[in-house]
Order: C-alpha cells, then sequence, then structure tokens
C-alpha cells in the first residue's frame, strides 16, 4: 500500500509539472499600489510550476482599475486583462450590470475550492449560481501607533478602549507637541472610509444584509458620524487623501493611522526609517466594553471572459490566493491578510515583526475576525459612498444640526439614486 500511495504521488506530481510545462504564454493583471507589488511578489514561486508563463502585474491605481474595469465591460470586454483586482464591496456592482463580463471560476475548478475560504468572503463573488472571482485577502481594521510618539506624550495605548480614551489620548498629543503631531488622519471630503469602519463595528452599513433597504440612518451610523464630528472637535485628527496620509505618517505628523490590516504594508514600505518605532492595537470601541472590530477592504481576483488565456490566468489565481505558499508569500512582502484558512495559521502568523517593535502584530489582527459583523457593499455601493462623502464632509462644517439629520438626509438621497426604500 506504502509503494502504491508513493507511485500514485508520484504519478500526480508529474501529470502537475506536465500541466506546468503545457500552459505558455502572458497573463497580464492589473492591480495597485501594494497589491500589486504583493501580487508581484508570488510570480517566482509560480513559475518555478509554470515556467513558461510571463505574469505582467500591471500597477494601474485603485480608481483607475475600478473605472478601466467598468469601461472595458461596457465595451464587451475590449482592453480588459487576464485577471482583474476587485474590491469585494465593489464587486457586485460589475455581477449586475455586466453578469457577462466575467468568467464563471466554476467552470475552472473554483467549486473545489469553496470551503478553503471564510464563507463571508464568497458572498459578494457569488450571484446567480455563478462563482465570479476568487478571495484574495481581507481587511480586519486595527490602529497603527507610533511608539516613540505615544511615549514621549505620555499615553499609554493599551489604556486606550474606547473613543473617549482615545480623544483623551489627542489632547496629551497637542499638549506635548504643540498641536504639531496629530492621532491619525482622516481623509474626510475625499473618501469617508472612517465613517464606514465606525459604523460597520457598530453593526450598521449603508444597506442591510439582504441588500433590499437603506441603513444608513439607523442608531449605529449615527454613532459612528458622531464619533468622527467629536475627532474633529477635539481637534485630534488631521485632513488628508490617500497620498496626504502616507505624507503625514513620514513626516511624523501623526502618531497613528487606522485602516485594514492591509495597510501594514503601506506603512512598512513607505517610512522603513522608522522601523521598530510602530505598534498596533485594536481599534476603540464605541462604548466601554463594545466591539474593537471591523473590516474595510478586502478583494478578489477575477478572470475577464475576454480573456485569451484563461487556463494560465486561473493557473495564477490558484498559486497567489488558493496556497499557503502564495498567501504568506504576500503576508511577508507587503502584509496582506490572508483569506485562505489554512494560511491564517502558518507559523509566520505567529512570529514577532521587527518592523513593529517586535509585535506579534498578525495574532492581534487575526484574533478580531471573528468579531467583525458583517456587512454587504451591494452593486449600489460608490452611489452610497459618494453621497456618505459629501454628508460626512457637510456635517463636520456644522451644515447639518445633528448626525441623525446628517443621516436622514444621506438615506434619503442614496434611496433616490438606487431605487431601495429607507428602513424604518
Amino acid at each position: 500500500m506504502r509503494k502504491l500511495t508513493l507511485l500514485s504521488a508520484l504519478a500526480l506530481g508529474s501529470a502537475a509539472a506536465a500541466q506546468g510545462q503545457n500552459l505558455s504564454g502572458t497573463v497580464t493583471v492589473w492591480s495597485w499600489d501594494v497589491a500589486a507589488k504583493a501580487l508581484q511578489s508570488t510570480v517566482p514561486g509560480f513559475n518555478k510550476k509554470y515556467p513558461n508563463v510571463k505574469v505582467n502585474v500591471v500597477d494601474l491605481g485603485n480608481q483607475n482599475v475600478y473605472d478601466r474595469g467598468l469601461a472595458g465591460c461596457a465595451a464587451g470586454g475590449a482592453d480588459l486583462p487576464d485577471v482583474y483586482s476587485i474590491e469585494n464591496n465593489e464587486a457586485e456592482v460589475f455581477w449586475a450590470r455586466f453578469p457577462d463580463c466575467f468568467t464563471d471560476l466554476n467552470t475552472l475548478g473554483a467549486d473545489r475550492l469553496v470551503q478553503n475560504f471564510p464563507a463571508f468572503k464568497w458572498t459578494e463573488l457569488t450571484a446567480n449560481g455563478r462563482r465570479y472571482a476568487m478571495p484574495w485577502d481581507s481587511g480586519p481594521v486595527v490602529m497603527f501607533y507610533r511608539r516613540d510618539l505615544y511615549q514621549q506624550a505620555g499615553v499609554n495605548p493599551a489604556t486606550i478602549n474606547t473613543w473617549d480614551d482615545f480623544i483623551a489620548a489627542g489632547r496629551k498629543m497637542n499638549a506635548k507637541f504643540g498641536n504639531g503631531v496629530k492621532m491619525a488622519t482622516i481623509s474626510n471630503g475625499q473618501d469617508d472610509e472612517w465613517f464606514r469602519m465606525l459604523a460597520n463595528q457598530n453593526g450598521c452599513f449603508y444597506f442591510d444584509n439582504e441588500a433590499r433597504q437603506v441603513t444608513v440612518a439607523r442608531p449605529g451610523c449615527v454613532a459612528a458620524l458622531n464619533t468622527i464630528k467629536r475627532l474633529y472637535d477635539a481637534n485630534v485628527v488631521a485632513t488628508g487623501d490617500w497620498g496626504g496620509q502616507i505624507t503625514n505618517i513620514k513626516a511624523g505628523k501623526t502618531a497613528g493611522a487606522m485602516f485594514g490590516a492591509w495597510y501594514e504594508g503601506t506603512v512598512r514600505t513607505n517610512a522603513p526609517d522608522q522601523r521598530g518605532k510602530w505598534g498596533v492595537f485594536p481599534m476603540p470601541a464605541s462604548r466601554v466594553g463594545g466591539v474593537r472590530a471591523a473590516n474595510l477592504g478586502g478583494s478578489a481576483l477575477a478572470i475577464p471572459s475576454a480573456s485569451r488565456n484563461k487556463a494560465a490566468a486561473y493557473a495564477f489565481l490558484q498559486h497567489a490566493l488558493g496556497t499557503t505558499d502564495g498567501q504568506v508569500t504576500m503576508l511577508k512582502s507587503q502584509g496582506l491578510v490572508p483569506s485562505l484558512l489554512a494560511a491564517t495559521r502558518d507559523p509566520y502568523a505567529a512570529q514577532p515583526q521587527a518592523y513593529w517593535g517586535n509585535q506579534r502584530i498578525w495574532q492581534t489582527v487575526l484574533n478580531t475576525l471573528g468579531d467583525v459583523p458583517q456587512a454587504r457593499g451591494t452593486q449600489y455601493f460608490q452611489d452610497a459612498r459618494q453621497v456618505m462623502i459629501v454628508v460626512q464632509s457637510d456635517f463636520v462644517k456644522g451644515r447639518y444640526k445633528t448626525a441623525q439629520e446628517a443621516l436622514n438626509d444621506a438615506a434619503r438621497k442614496i434611496s433616490s439614486a438606487t431605487g431601495l426604500p429607507v428602513a424604518r
């Protein structure tokens, strides 16, 4: 039996090697920022299996990938790549508006990988029985902080349990640095990501999980918007877009940042001279004992129907996303948090990380996953987001009397844009 097993394994290995030799050509991948770098880091491992396939990862920037994807699908797949990066909360836009633009990955064998990923990651990637994309990373939210600046200001991160504690710490930071160092940067007026993170931790989002009602005016969202206003009123946060946030980090003008854990790579690669000065703690709760977890982002990879090299494209997806080697390579290189369940149990996740003061940051990150409330972007995610960017900015400027009034207005506008009723 043992000999038979060995012969079977050798046969399978030979078959895999033969398949690797049979695939050839170029696979073009569209992605962005650290995500593109992460995918690039998996290419050497992929080419050990598939030496005749050239992978060309193109960094187009996040918004550009989205916009060009919509334009390509509207044009019947013209100019789309072989592999397309897509954020989970925007995925349903494509499946709903362009159901034929992407390949049903079940036809390539993805149905045999379902149990390898958490169910919530498939929710937005599957429609009408078709599996349009394979889960990539997830975005459990944490607070990144500068150990040295906190210490100089007399702030102990272990005592920050709530947003009230965070504001009190920010006041200490202002006193120490003469208002020259803020606790974090919020992209107010450019994005509403802080609202989404805080709303999610409060169990609220633009829409309900059945995608039938607009729920943005419910109490959890009101509490989230109120907290953002309080952070501004206390003068403990700065304002900046994606680039501005990185600039503030590099210049030491902020003592922290809050994002999905994929931001680890952004901090580490943009501020290599700050090695050892950074740490991580769970996001503050809205109340004592409240939830200290949320999700922001998390992406997937799809194969456009127009791809002329689907077999090689799917082989790349299988290696980069469907193997521990691929996912842990991206965790190491750019800090992308794996969705593949086996990868989260890899010994690397428990190792101290030198850049982060030898903290076991991946344990801190992964420990929050079970507390993340569910939320669904729906096909109307961008419509709602554009409304909320303006409403949040106007509320911070004082153009609404209360957060409830602001979100009632947002709910009406989102309802008008989507046709979905406002939840009562």
